[in-house]
């Protein structure tokens, strides 16, 4: 069940310009796709002349919560799931963002944004593996 009092379509649109606007400028100025694994792999690649750039972008990623949570109150976040489930959820999604020459924020975000055939046939099956498992694991199992 969706729970529509929970909804928070203004904080969501305003996430979503704020995104759209992260990775345009990054873009635009930089040359760079704002995908989250590709970004982090550069890091673990220890690529000298591009890590500052991605170090700055991760950090954002780390402290926006942080910067949120001083002018409004977190969301509750409650995981049912057991830790190894968790474990090899993040390694199959590792494992896919490899295959799928990227992730979901680089194809849907800034691959869609490109008109990118690649992307649309990447985001359109992370989308169509999502539905399929929500019905399977809520309505089969």
């Amino acid at each position: 069940m969706i729970n529509w009092t929970a909804a928070t379509p203004i904080h969501s649109l305003v996430g979503g310009i704020l995104i759209g606007t992260a990775a345009s400028i990054l873009i635009l100025f930089n040359g760079k796709i704002a995908g989250i694994s590709g970004i982090l792999g550069g890091v673990l690649k220890f690529k000298d002349k591009d890590i500052g750039w991605r170090l700055l972008f991760l950090l954002g990623l780390l402290i926006s919560p942080i910067i949120y949570s001083i002018f409004f109150a977190l969301p509750k976040v409650t995981v049912h799931a057991e830790y190894s489930t968790v474990l090899i959820a993040g390694l199959l999604v590792g494992l896919g963002t490899r295959y799928g020459s990227g992730c979901t924020s680089g194809h849907g975000i800034c691959g869609l944004s490109r008109l990118s055939v690649r992307s649309l046939v990447a985001t359109g099956t992370f989308m169509m593996a999502g539905i399929v498992t929500v019905y399977i694991t809520h309505h089969l199992i």
